[in-house]
């Protein structure tokens, strides 16, 4: 049976959640790790985030495209973000992640990622003196406070990026 609450109560406790979501902090970026590189994704251009499904492999494919996953009905091309850089291939299992990213631009997208790190504010970064990332889909070069280098990710220009869109091999 349910727990019974008063309005007062109720109308108390809604009240309490609305000021406390108004005076938190606004977590707007996604944290997430592909290979050796931290990566930051809008919440706003990320999708579900979840353990890899079984991976059906496309023969004729590059090796960074790693097939295609289905999930609940919806097939999604899986792509290896950290092989895409030409970093080590992520093993689907353990920490690691698919993050359907393209839903948003009508793409049926996933990035296959080392971890997922949680949630970040903005304000926890800042502009990297670096000089800036040739990859066009590198929005932004930041550090967090513990002088880690993270790399802001562009969805849109990735999704749009030639060499993104070419997974047949040769």
């Amino acid at each position: 049976m349910s727990k019974r609450i008063s309005l007062r109560e109720f109308q108390e406790s809604l009240v309490r959640r609305l000021a406390e979501a108004k005076s938190g902090e606004r977590r707007g970026l996604l944290g997430v790790q592909a290979g050796n590189e931290n990566w930051l994704v809008a919440l706003a251009d990320s999708g579900e985030v979840l353990p890899p499904p079984p991976l059906s492999p496309v023969p004729l494919t590059r090796p960074w495209y790693r097939g295609l996953a289905n999930v609940r009905g919806t097939l999604y091309g899986v792509v290896d973000f950290s092989a895409f850089h030409g970093g080590p291939l992520v093993a689907p299992s353990g920490h690691a992640r698919l993050l359907l990213v393209g839903a948003r631009h009508g793409v049926h997208c996933a990035l296959l990622v080392s971890r997922a790190s949680g949630l970040r504010s903005g304000d926890d970064f800042e502009a990297d003196d670096n000089p800036a990332d040739e990859r066009p889909w590198v929005g932004q070069r930041l550090r967090d406070v513990q002088d880690r280098p993270w790399l802001r990710l562009d969805v849109q220009r990735l999704l749009a990026h030639p060499g993104f869109l070419d997974a047949g091999a040769g």
